[in-house]
């Protein structure tokens, strides 16, 4: 089952972007958002709020990725750094398993495996030119079972 909803923050003024119109579309992307939101070490966090254009491998044109979560941040040195994290499911950062058939499903998962490289690989270039950090929570990261 899918969960999704609005997310109201408990301290609108570290959202980046509309604290009025967060929206989740998981419990994991919500359970991040409370971390963000309660955490003090963060001092400001956005959710899909700007986007990075990528050049698909399946069309070969461009389209425009919004990642996850922006986050700013105090390191445990004390520096400010700033990360773009994307949250998903840990089955959907490595390539699917080869079935002894080729199935819709198999299809759909080597589909969304290569959009999601092809998005990945844009936000690392966009990350290194700015001196960021790219991330992806998956449960594990999230301390979810």
């Amino acid at each position: 089952m899918a969960y999704k909803g609005k997310y109201r923050p408990t301290n609108p003024k570290k959202y980046k972007g509309d604290p009025t119109n967060i929206i989740y579309r998981s419990l994991w992307e919500r359970k991040f958002m409370v971390y963000c939101d309660l955490n003090d070490n963060i001092l400001e966090w956005g959710s899909e709020e700007f986007f990075i254009p990528y050049r698909s491998p399946l069309d070969n044109r461009v389209h425009r990725y919004f990642p996850d979560f922006y986050i700013k941040y105090i390191k445990s040195n004390g520096s400010i750094c700033r990360s773009i994290i994307e949250v998903k499911p840990d089955k959907q950062t490595r390539p699917p398993k080869k079935p002894k058939r080729k199935s819709k499903g198999y299809m759909y998962e080597v589909t969304q495996y290569v959009t999601n490289e092809a998005k990945w690989d844009a936000a690392k270039e966009f990350c290194k030119d700015r001196l960021w950090e790219f991330r992806i929570f998956t449960e594990k990261e999230l301390g979810i079972k």
